[in-house]
């Protein structure tokens, strides 16, 4: 069985980049796969874009910022950038090659500052984030009607994006209703997952069907004839609590308020991720919920009955106890925020057959469509330049493989089939791959396989965007409350979703400390602000 469930992942599994290497531009995607930016309410009908005469050109230099790199030597990268780069724009890139531990603080103090840098890496999540640093007047609207730079110089870009990419990249920000980055395409999908270790599930005589036929309070049976089976030290449920309260109540994360514990919270409808849930397009206190009063009542039942690790209910124990027991393969069901092709990459890990039996269909939200963009500062001398530049580094192969891998037969070596093998001077030249762009015109590795292209496609392709996709929620009016709720937030919140403690001593105490501390204020001021939102969207 393991042999059989190798065979099929690796004819299918992508990790981070899929297959293509024709010609630059305006290469199409399937249909269904891609969909042309829908214009804002302000725009006119596209018009076509401008033809560019290399030799008009003055020469122009672009700084970039990229983010999670691990470049010690770019010498031959970069002078063979360059050299196409003259060809195809007159453009010579300087990269600034920022790294995990410096981006955040460095990106910052260069935007501040006023720095002549013309690209800088932003997404949901990073410092110089997406939303803020929009609504701030830090990123220039590329689709401004008076100066429409993806009409002008980005169409092809476009049209190799998914719809879903483009719909969530328009915000409102310090010019309005618009788009202020490029996004990445990578894998784009929300998709949390039941990990099941199948090598123990079957052993006790039940199959992936009595996972796949139940639901988290329907799992008792299984559970208890497992911790019979293994043993007092042994904790079949496996679980990270803010993942595992998603999963069950069919809640996402909600843009801008990821620091403070995800305490306000939307409803997915679970058989349509497209529509809204219980409470329409509305945020909630997730914690006053009956939905968040069931979950807690049945965790805390599955915690006194043995089935979940003390440990995972201390933060400073929970996350490494969790990564020890995946990889020893001592659980029976966990919890996961899953990305295609992941089983494979468990199961060798882990020595085990791993299986993932999701909770909704993919969807795309705020957070995961906004999580590696590319944004053209409002302090760039060369605006257009910039828009010429993204528009090329996301539709050349030949461009996003050099500044991607490398040199061929330097960084890496080309293969009959079409993958490439990567060399050891590799480790000299490791941009962060999803944060460079357009992943998909990357030729595959030897380790992905010639087919997964279509995989990578299927998957993503297939995701649905949820109704308010686009939303972040602007915090900076409610500052002081936020904090101090998050702070009760941090207080109660791992515990109760972990079963560590009484719900019904410890529920009623968290919600009226978060009310004492202004949460509903903060709601009220959210769903104001969603409601403007979706107005701007046309819904």
């Amino acid at each position: 069985m393991k042999k059989k469930l190798m065979a099929v992942l690796l004819s299918c599994t992508m990790v981070l980049a899929a297959v293509g290497c024709g010609a630059s531009g305006g290469a199409t995607q399937s249909s269904g796969d891609a969909g042309e930016a829908a214009p804002s309410a302000e725009a006119a009908e596209p018009a076509a874009p401008e033809e560019i005469d290399v030799a008009s050109l003055d020469p122009v230099t672009l700084k970039m910022y990229f983010h999670g790199s691990n470049v010690t030597d770019d010498s031959k990268v970069l002078e063979e950038v360059n050299a196409y780069l003259k060809d195809k724009i007159n453009v010579t890139l300087e990269p600034i090659w920022g790294t995990w531990g410096d981006f955040d603080q460095n990106a910052v103090l260069a935007l501040q500052g006023g720095d002549d840098i013309d690209i800088y890496f932003t997404c949901s999540w990073s410092a110089d984030e997406y939303n803020k640093f929009a609504r701030d007047g830090y990123w220039v609207r590329l689709d401004n009607p008076e100066n429409n730079l993806i009409e002008k110089y980005g169409q092809d870009l476009w049209k190799l994006l998914p719809e879903v990419l483009i719909n969530g990249a328009t915000i409102n920000g310090s010019d309005g209703y618009g788009v202020y980055a490029v996004p990445g395409y990578k894998d784009i999908a929300t998709q949390n997952c039941w990990d099941v270790n199948v090598d123990l599930l079957e052993k006790y005589g039940y199959t992936l069907d009595d996972i796949k036929n139940t639901d988290y309070y329907g799992f008792e049976e299984i559970l208890k004839t497992v911790k019979e089976g293994e043993g007092n030290d042994f904790y079949p449920l496996l679980i990270e609590g803010a993942v595992l309260e998603r999963m069950v109540d069919n809640t996402i994360i909600v843009t801008g308020d990821s620091a403070t514990g995800n305490f306000m919270s939307y409803y997915l409808d679970p058989t349509d991720v497209s529509k809204p849930g219980k409470y329409g397009n509305k945020l909630v206190n997730k914690f006053e919920t009956e939905e968040f009063k069931k979950f807690v009542d049945q965790t805390r039942k599955y915690y006194l009955e043995g089935f979940i690790d003390p440990a995972m209910g201390n933060k400073n124990q929970a996350n490494d106890t969790r990564t020890n027991k995946q990889l020893s393969g001592e659980y029976l069901i966990g919890t996961q925020s899953y990305s295609l092709g992941y089983e494979l990459q468990a199961s060798q890990e882990r020595g085990i057959h791993v299986e993932m039996v999701p909770c909704t269909d993919a969807y795309v939200d705020t957070t995961s469509s906004q999580g590696a963009m590319m944004a053209i500062s409002t302090a760039s001398k060369n605006p257009d330049r910039a828009m010429m530049f993204l528009n090329l580094l996301n539709t050349d192969p030949t461009l996003m493989t050099l500044l991607n891998y490398g040199v061929q037969d330097i960084h890496y070596t080309k293969n009959d089939d079409g993958t490439i093998t990567f060399t050891d001077k590799r480790a000299d030249y490791q941009p962060w791959t999803n944060g460079v762009g357009n992943v998909t015109i990357l030729p595959p590795t030897d380790a992905q396989g010639t087919d997964f292209w279509d995989g990578f496609k299927s998957y993503y392709g297939a995701a649905k965007e949820i109704p308010i996709l686009g939303y972040a929620y602007d915090s900076s009016q409610v500052e002081a409350q936020m904090g101090a709720v998050a702070n009760v937030v941090d207080e109660y919140m791992l515990s109760l979703c972990t079963g560590t403690v009484d719900p019904e001593e410890k529920l009623p105490e968290f919600l009226k400390k978060l009310k004492d501390n202004g949460i509903d204020g903060i709601i009220d001021d959210a769903n104001s602000q969603l409601d403007t939102f979706m107005a701007a969207k046309g819904q």
